[in-house]
């Protein structure tokens, strides 16, 4: 029987493609705010994947129109009641339910403290929605499995909407057009290598740098979440500060070289780490004669997260059940999950 993971992320590219038609005129509006009046910073607001596609707009927004962006530590509002300056920030909260309080309350905080706050949310009718002064659904469907699959990639899609109407980019925004038939061509790669690689494992190192860095996270979330494996993320910057001495002979590891200035520097990783007894798998564009695994590129290499996460999920989903696990039904875990 096919997953209901499965499902939903195979159903990613319709997704993004029925998001593409809408609310566009209101991206439009809120670009042109942004580029008359640059906010002085900006903070993200989110929690487990929405935090990973946050951390991809973060990227995006520092690296594209130089607005210094942080990850809010929404203690500081929940528990703290922080007196935080937030006047000409800009806040951005990503949901897939929009309910947690520890993502609204913030949200609420920086609408009434003079920020300007978006919401990219799947429910249109959350509290975090209605805490917003800009909403927007991200247009994934109904997501009944408790692993977020469709609403991640749609809430990376959003993001790269945000910041193409932001910086008014041409190339961007045609690109995202095309990115539905991208997705399509990322969901039919095999991937199967890696559920041989993955299927004994019991723990996992997962890297990525840049945009590619938050493929990792969201990937080492989902080895936890769906097949109960121990997996971190690591930048390629940072492995070898300490996290190299776990490497032994046969360690699994999986290596995202996207596109982009460090990619090199990744292939060059892996294989250091082939040559330290580690099992590597690279996952990398199908130029790169040295990967194991091959990413469908997107028009543009801003946009290869969203083509190489949709090949893993795939291949996690497949996993779990390899494992003789159900990744609907990760134990302990429920699909809204409400903190302080």
């Amino acid at each position: 029987m096919t997953s209901q993971m499965l499902k939903e992320a195979c159903a990613a590219s319709e997704r993004v493609a029925f998001q593409l038609t809408q609310d566009q005129e209101r991206f439009a509006e809120l670009g042109a705010l942004l580029r008359a009046n640059p906010p002085r910073s900006a903070v993200t607001v989110a929690r487990g994947s929405s935090d990973h596609a946050a951390a991809y707009l973060a990227y995006l927004m520092m690296a594209r129109t130089g607005c210094l962006t942080a990850s809010l530590p929404m203690s500081l509002v929940t528990l703290n009641q922080a007196p935080l300056q937030v006047q000409n920030t800009l806040a951005v909260a990503i949901s897939q339910s929009g309910q947690s309080p520890d993502v609204v309350e913030p949200l609420r905080y920086f609408s009434a403290n003079g920020a300007t706050t978006v919401a990219l949310v799947n429910d249109a009718t959350s509290p975090l929605a209605d805490a917003a002064q800009w909403t927007m659904p991200l247009h994934a469907g109904p997501e009944l499995s408790v692993a977020a699959t469709k609403s991640y990639i749609t809430s990376l899609s959003a993001a790269a909407r945000l910041v193409a109407h932001w910086q008014n980019d041409a190339a961007l925004l045609e690109a995202l057009q095309r990115l539905p038939e991208d997705l399509q061509v990322a969901t039919q790669q095999d991937w199967d290598k890696a559920i041989d690689v993955f299927a004994p494992a019991e723990r996992i190192m997962v890297v990525g740098r840049g945009t590619g860095f938050t493929t990792a996270l969201e990937s080492a979330l989902k080895f936890k979440e769906t097949s109960t494996i121990q997996a971190e993320a690591f930048s390629g910057a940072e492995i070898k500060h300490g996290p190299m001495a776990l490497i032994h002979e046969g360690y699994p590891l999986l290596v995202y070289a996207t596109r982009g200035p460090a990619q090199q520097g990744l292939i060059k990783l892996a294989e250091e780490m082939r040559g330290r007894g580690a099992r590597v798998l690279l996952a990398a564009p199908a130029d790169i004669a040295e990967r194991d695994l091959t990413i469908a590129t997107a028009s543009v290499p801003d946009l290869d997260p969203l083509t190489a996460i949709q090949s893993f999920y795939v291949m996690a989903a497949k996993l779990s059940v390899a494992r003789g696990l159900n990744p609907d039904q990760p134990r302990h875990l429920s699909k809204v999950t409400k903190t302080n």
